[in-house]
């Protein structure tokens, strides 16, 4: 089965350099303590954070480290469409079950890579990502594996990005070459930081292709 993630398909691509690139960034990025627990989230819809994600925890899982993808976008998943493994049960019947995430992971055709999906769409995604259960879980998941990323909805479009982000080790604003609007990168940079959330840094998206590296 060939999955459709450039970091898999064209491993030698400048955008697969650049995902190596963004891996390396997150190993420093706190050199106090490791980063091993990280939403990623955009200003709005125009930017896709899954396929950052999915990328990333690819390169990831390629060093050796166990990762687990978690797709929190409880409104328009798309982790289980990249990685092609069933969309349910997933993060939703976890919850409403009560039960620990490892039994709802999936495992892919990456090595050390594992899927949590989102799972049915609820009627109430914001409840289920701020229920006390799923934040005690953080803290298991963030030791069960070497590094857990999870994808969110857009911060400006619903609060869930906002909830999770003061419980983890930090957030990565996604932004969009020649879309994202400067002043919706500026409102969701304030809003993260006004629930405490330690924002690492942003990964732009669809930036033109610097020809001068070409070569080499």
């Amino acid at each position: 089965m060939t999955l459709p993630l450039i970091a898999l398909t064209h491993p030698q691509s400048p955008a697969a350099e650049a995902y190596r690139a963004l891996r390396t960034n997150l190993e420093f990025a706190r050199p106090d303590a490791p980063i091993r627990l990280v939403v990623f989230t955009s200003p709005s819809r125009a930017e896709d954070t899954a396929d950052v994600v999915a990328n990333l925890a690819v390169t990831v899982a390629q060093t050796g480290r166990r990762v687990l993808a978690v797709d929190a976008d409880l409104r328009r998943p798309r982790l289980h469409d990249l990685f092609q493994v069933p969309d349910h049960p997933g993060l939703t019947e976890m919850v409403e079950a009560r039960e620990q995430g490892e039994s709802y992971g999936r495992e892919t055709v990456v090595p050390g890579l594992w899927v949590l999906p989102a799972g049915h769409i609820p009627s109430n995604p914001a409840d289920i990502l701020d229920s006390k259960w799923l934040t005690d879980v953080w803290p298991g998941l963030r030791s069960a594996f070497d590094m857990v990323l999870i994808n969110t909805p857009p911060v400006l479009a619903v609060a869930d990005a906002a909830i999770l982000a003061p419980r983890v080790d930090g957030v990565v604003l996604v932004l969009k070459a020649g879309t994202t609007k400067r002043s919706h990168a500026l409102q969701a940079k304030e809003r993260l930081e006004r629930v405490g959330a330690l924002l690492l840094g942003t990964v732009l998206v669809d930036a033109p292709y610097d020809k001068a590296v070409q070569s080499y």
